[in-house]
């Protein structure tokens, strides 16, 4: 989260490393963290980050209101927007961690339950003010404790917690966009990924070629299907992949 000169990787450098990990479907949990930049949001310094144009509102499907904008603010420190294109709030991560919360990292809901609640006490007890109501400056100086292991308060490690939410927020952010992030595809166009292709030309495979992003998703191909897979038509009420779930069986 810090800002260190010694690191020596820029942000598109570490975005790639990430992204490209799980640009297909989805981020293993050692995948190279995304480190915010402090003060490096869209809001003038010294204002606080909820004066921001506000995302999107939807319909939530697991967690609550209060949960969803303490995770809407978390993921945009996580992956900011900045002079180098959107982040994870224009990917629409958040959305992307309450419907997932909801089916395949079911188990981790009672986990961002006392996470979210154990983020807001130390970030009221250490900065005087609800997480949402911080500068981003002041986010990032909560998110650094928290990613260190040095804040208080939580069931475990903070640490724990904020890994937890990183590796989500990263699938949520270059994921494929059928499990309700990566929002018109801006996450892929961030890191360059060009899309899933099943075929390229030999023109397409000459060293040196770029392709252009033909933004689809792999569900828009017949044979990423659950029915192909099974080698005939799908059958009545089958269950199509939950968010996070690999749809190959891998």
């Amino acid at each position: 989260m810090a800002d260190d000169p010694n690191i020596g990787v820029t942000r598109r450098e570490l975005l790639k490393r990430a992204g490209l990990a799980g640009a297909a479907l989805t981020i293993p949990a050692s995948a190279a963290p995304v480190r915010a930049e402090a003060g490096g949001g869209a809001t003038p310094e010294g204002h606080p980050a909820q004066s921001v144009a506000a995302a999107r509102r939807e319909p939530l499907e697991t967690l609550t209101a209060a949960e969803s904008d303490l995770l809407e603010a978390v993921c945009a420190r996580i992956i900011p927007s900045d002079a180098m294109g959107p982040g994870a709030r224009e990917a629409r991560a958040a959305h992307y961690i309450d419907r997932a919360l909801g089916g395949a990292l079911a188990s981790s809901r009672q986990a961002y339950s006392a996470g979210f609640a154990a983020l807001d006490r130390y970030s009221r007890s250490s900065r005087g003010a609800a997480f949402t109501a911080l500068t981003e400056r002041d986010q990032d100086s909560v998110l650094i404790d928290v990613e260190t292991g040095a804040a208080t308060g939580f069931t475990g490690s903070s640490a724990a917690f904020f890994a937890m939410v990183r590796t989500h927020t990263l699938q949520g952010t270059f994921g494929d966009p059928y499990y309700g992030g990566n929002a018109n595809f801006v996450g892929w166009d961030l890191i360059g990924y060009p899309g899933v292709r099943t075929s390229v030309s030999a023109d397409d495979q000459r060293l040196g070629a770029t392709l252009a992003p033909n933004h689809r998703s792999a569900y828009d191909y017949d044979m990423f299907t659950k029915a192909s897979a099974r080698g005939g038509p799908a059958e009545p009420g089958a269950r199509l992949p939950e968010p996070g779930e690999d749809p190959h069986g891998h």
